[in-house]
């Protein structure tokens, strides 16, 4: 394992090359990224970012120059051009890189709106990476209207960061409710009421027929049959992982990049990890996209890959932060069938906790970190608290546990 390459220098990536030289390895590595960009953080870029609150450098995840002090081969505004597993080998540029383990830390990819809808009009944004919110960052001045498509997480930060720059804001879901793939309706309810308060008008139920304009948008088409006047769109539609090369490669796919329990994927010296990376969880396989399970799990196979033989055991947590809201929560809830809300202290705080018969799966709290870390414990300890008491504000949190 003299040479590892890395394809993809977003979190995991960086995470990894790090984490091999923090373990003692003194081979080549090579971290390859189509940005021009070093690594850098995602979740602040459409919040502190977008909202001017950071600059571009602290975005950093380290300095540039901590690469070639660690003797890491940064190659940045590169793209891959296929990989030979027979070989070992990365066609780069007319380059071919030739590796003993390879690391597959490409990511995810925004889902757009089809061109023949208007997709490709001038001011229809994503927000996946820099470029896109330096593209979208003039576009928000007071009073301009935006259309946000898409009710999850992704739209209403998007929203939520318009509001407070002062635009009129509409925000679609084709869904039944906001957040319907991913939380309780409790948890719609709050943020619903949450950004209604700060003058987002949120539509439910309605999707987008079409976008139109003059090369530029100007107007939306909505399934109810109303149409809007537009200025600019955002498109919070999910993402799908970025498997391109690991499909032409030949490797086992399975809701993203199929690897084992210790990142290993179909190739034995191929391996993979973070967003794009689906893996052994609780006798199924998941996919998570989250920061942390981007780190941890870079860590993992970094390790593993110098032989630790650990596997990598997940511990899903995530955060939101909307307005003067953070959101955070730990556990998956899939498979829910009963939810009890816990009041927080202070006003606005609260918690919800998903159960499956009497096991607690999840935990989601808002502007409560001490339900969330309460509940994070529980979970990660395989406690389950008692439903009637845990809902009771008067009771103690530290006696659940």
């Amino acid at each position: 394992m003299e040479r590892i390459a890395v394809i993809g220098a977003g979190q995991a990536g960086a995470s990894l090359v790090a984490k091999l030289r923090a373990l003692g390895h003194d081979g080549k590595i090579t971290l390859i990224g189509e940005e021009p960009f070093p690594p850098y953080q995602r979740p602040p870029l459409s919040k502190a970012y977008l909202l001017g609150e950071m600059e571009r450098e602290r975005l950093f995840l380290r300095p540039e120059e901590y690469y070639g002090e660690h003797d890491i081969d940064l190659r940045l505004g590169a793209r891959v051009e296929g990989i030979d597993p027979a070989a070992r080998e990365i066609s780069l540029a007319g380059e071919a890189l030739a590796y003993d383990a390879l690391v597959l830390t490409t990511g995810a990819t925004p889902n757009r709106l089809p061109a023949a809808i208007g997709g490709d009009l001038v001011g229809v944004h994503v927000v996946r990476g820099l470029a896109d919110i330096d593209a979208m960052a003039p576009e928000f001045a007071p009073g301009r209207r935006l259309l946000v498509v898409g009710g999850g997480y992704i739209g209403l930060e998007a929203a939520a960061v318009a509001a407070q720059k002062g635009l009129s804001v509409t925000l679609i879901e084709a869904g039944a409710r906001i957040l319907q793939r991913v939380a309780a309706p409790q948890t719609s309810d709050y943020f619903r009421a949450l950004h209604r308060s700060h003058g987002v008008d949120i539509r439910e139920g309605v999707g987008l027929e079409r976008l139109t304009g003059a090369g530029r948008v100007g107007a939306a088409q909505l399934s109810d049959g109303s149409e809007l006047e537009v200025d600019f769109v955002i498109v919070g539609i999910g993402v799908r992982p970025a498997t391109a090369l690991a499909e032409a490669a030949g490797l086992t796919l399975d809701n993203g990049i199929a690897v084992d329990e210790m990142g290993r994927t179909s190739d034995a010296h191929i391996w993979a990890a973070g967003d794009c990376a689906s893996f052994p969880y609780r006798g199924g396989r998941i996919r998570l996209e989250s920061v942390p399970n981007a780190i941890e799990q870079a860590e993992a196979v970094a390790a593993n890959i110098l032989g630790a033989g650990a596997p990598y055991v997940a511990k899903p947590w995530f955060w939101s932060d909307q307005y003067d809201v953070k959101l955070q929560m730990a556990g998956l809830n899939s498979g829910h069938d009963d939810v009890a809300r816990r009041p927080g202290a202070k006003a606005g705080s609260e918690s919800y906790w998903y159960f499956r018969g009497d096991e607690l799966l999840a935990v989601e709290a808002m502007n409560d970190p001490r339900a969330y870390m309460a509940g994070k414990r529980l979970i990660e300890a395989g406690k389950s608290p008692d439903k009637v008491a845990l809902a009771d504000p008067q009771s103690d949190l530290r006696a659940l546990m």
